[in-house]
């Protein structure tokens, strides 16, 4: 029987992610994911009103037109994290499929939220719970297994279809954090158990492949650390107070409320997205915010909120939105004097993200950066650890699973040229069991029988 990896989405970008499996007649597709550069999508973005063929014409979500030439029924739609460059094209795409959406109680919430904000399509998909440490049968020769792993979002899992010509693990996105407060450690055992069954391939990350300085990833443990020793003392002043993160990263946003409650300082945490991903997160019982900590999501709240920290900024702590630069986004929008909070002398600003690498990020956050400090502002930036793995993470994982084949994707071609060299120095050899795949290409490993 034939196994067929076909790669629709990013394999040539960071996002867009979208691949296939086709084992004999049965599709499993991995993510349904929007490049979140095309349009300079942010967190706070909302496309639900653009036409799925517009945003395909555009590049921000995979061109999945292709999956039309593939013979084979489509039995299962599965999501490792929530992620937008994972998630972030479901409402656009799903509807074409009948097949049920598989993914963890968090990414599922995401997703559901999604499908209901959706203004063109009607996604009528099942949806379907699946915790790490759970399997559920795909088909008669397909069982879905999910693997307990971190990264920077909460419920995140490792994929592995189990099939009669080996095991396939899909592994976009992931880290090794032994050390994160509201997710287990990664579950090394089962990895090492499914590397002794038998990996026919390993679909794998390369987001941090040609990050050379950095070769092992830092805990969220160090993030904490960063973030008490950078904020603990201008908290006991009497100037503003204002941390950026990913809205979608809740480990983050618990540790910099521990800190902000150890003051006298209420919490805002402010943005759409902000309120999207924390209320999921509440609901579900994953974070745990503070009784001084007030989520607002609608401008008007907002605003609101923000006139009221513009009165008394030492009685606050404001966590936003707007990391990157994002002109829309909340913090730019701060720095360039569109709300209610007006940005002081002496005022602090912890920038807990790194710049995300490309040309429209890295001139946006120098202008929002240089803004804040002609206001005066005191800038911390980079107050931040990856939630991608480092080349040696990546090392340990190909040891641990032993696949027969691996094929990089999520990166550009020097990410997957970085994975690429890795892979070779572990005794792969490219072209022969280690694959770089386009977007739109395949790869067919096949036993000979059928």
């Amino acid at each position: 029987m034939s196994v067929e990896i076909i790669a629709v989405g990013g394999y040539e970008e960071v996002g867009k992610n979208m691949s296939a499996v086709k084992v004999g007649d049965d599709v499993v597709i991995f993510d349904m994911g929007i490049h979140l550069d095309r349009i300079h999508i942010h967190e706070d973005t909302d496309i639900a009103r653009m036409h799925s063929l517009d945003l395909i014409e555009r590049g921000i979500i995979p061109d999945d037109t292709l999956m039309k030439d593939v013979d084979g029924k489509v039995r299962a739609i599965v999501f490792t994290h929530g992620h937008l460059d994972h998630i972030g094209a479901v409402a656009k795409l799903a509807h074409r499929y009948e097949a049920p959406i598989i993914a963890t109680p968090y990414t599922l919430g995401l997703i559901e939220r999604t499908i209901k904000g959706e203004k063109k399509f009607n996604v009528t998909n099942p949806l379907q719970v699946l915790n790490a440490g759970e399997k559920c049968q795909i088909s008669p020769d397909i069982t879905l297994e999910f693997v307990g792993t971190t990264h920077s979002i909460p419920h995140v899992v490792t994929a592995a279809l189990h099939t009669s010509e080996g095991i396939i693990v899909y592994a976009n996105d992931f880290k090794f954090d032994n050390h994160q407060t509201l997710s287990p450690p990664p579950n090394y055992q089962r990895f090492r158990e499914l590397g002794r069954k038998g990996v026919l391939a390993l679909i794998v990350e390369t987001t941090n492949a040609a990050n050379y300085d950095e070769v092992k990833t830092h805990s969220e443990k160090v993030a904490r650390i960063l973030l008490k020793d950078t904020m603990e003392e201008p908290l006991k002043g009497n100037d503003g107070m204002i941390v950026t993160t990913f809205s979608s990263h809740i480990e983050r946003i618990q540790a910099i409320c521990d800190v902000a409650n150890q003051s006298n300082r209420k919490i805002l945490l402010l943005g759409r997205s902000m309120e999207r991903y924390c209320s999921m997160a509440e609901k579900l019982g994953i974070i745990n915010l503070p009784k001084t900590a007030s989520v607002y999501g609608s401008p008007k709240a907002v605003n609101r909120a923000l006139a009221r920290a513009d009165e008394k900024r030492s009685d606050y702590v404001l966590i936003t939105t707007g990391h990157q630069g994002e002109p829309d986004a909340l913090l730019p929008r701060i720095a360039n004097g569109k709300t209610q909070f007006t940005v002081k002398p002496g005022d602090n600003v912890v920038i807990s993200a790194s710049v995300i690498p490309n040309p429209m990020n890295i001139a946006n956050r120098n202008l929002m950066e240089r803004r804040l400090k002609s206001c005066g502002a005191r800038i911390f930036p980079n107050v931040h650890v990856s939630g991608h793995a480092g080349r040696e993470d990546h090392r340990d994982f190909i040891r641990m699973l032993n696949p027969e084949n691996i094929i990089p994707s999520h990166g550009d071609l020097q990410m997957l040229s970085a994975y690429t060299e890795l892979a070779e120095e572990e005794g792969y050899k490219l072209g022969d069991n280690l694959h770089i795949l386009r977007n739109g290409q395949a790869q067919v490993f096949n036993d000979g029988s059928d």
